[in-house]
């Protein structure tokens, strides 16, 4: 018989849970299968800013306003996190056979957030996403 000390074990429900993450991941699968998406409204615009981004024989970038053509300002160094971003957007420029010319549109909305969306293809990049010092590369665009 056992001891007034001894505790009965304890069961872990590992079998419940994966069954229950099987459910949800056949769950979203089922949703993404048949085109269900789910997003959230955007806050409304503090500002915008149209600007086109090239880059200089020594390999700095420049960030023009469409509006009045006059130099924003100017990138050197690697700037990875900003040639990253401007080659994710480009890409798909590219692969729907349109040039560099048109402007990319900086975007800050009333709750902070801030986006670098292509209106040639409608794709966009949720900047906060990847962090404050990477988005003040963009923020720091805001007109004057």
């Amino acid at each position: 018989m056992p001891s007034g000390n001894m505790k009965p074990p304890i069961r872990k429900p590992i079998g419940y849970l994966l069954a229950f993450l099987g459910l949800v991941l056949c769950l979203v699968a089922f949703a993404r299968y048949q085109g269900l998406t789910w997003t959230v409204e955007d806050a409304p615009i503090l500002w915008q800013r149209d600007l086109v981004f090239a880059d200089t024989p020594d390999g700095q970038i420049v960030a023009i306003d469409s509006f009045d053509s006059k130099e924003v300002m100017v990138f050197k160094g690697e700037q990875g996190f900003l040639r990253g971003t401007l080659r994710a957007l480009a890409r798909e420029r590219k692969r729907r056979g349109m040039g560099p010319e048109a402007p990319f549109r900086v975007i800050e909305h009333t709750d902070g957030r801030l986006t670098l969306l292509d209106p040639s293809t409608s794709q966009r990049i949720d900047l906060e996403s990847f962090g404050p010092v990477n988005s003040a590369i963009f923020r720091n665009l805001k007109h004057p």
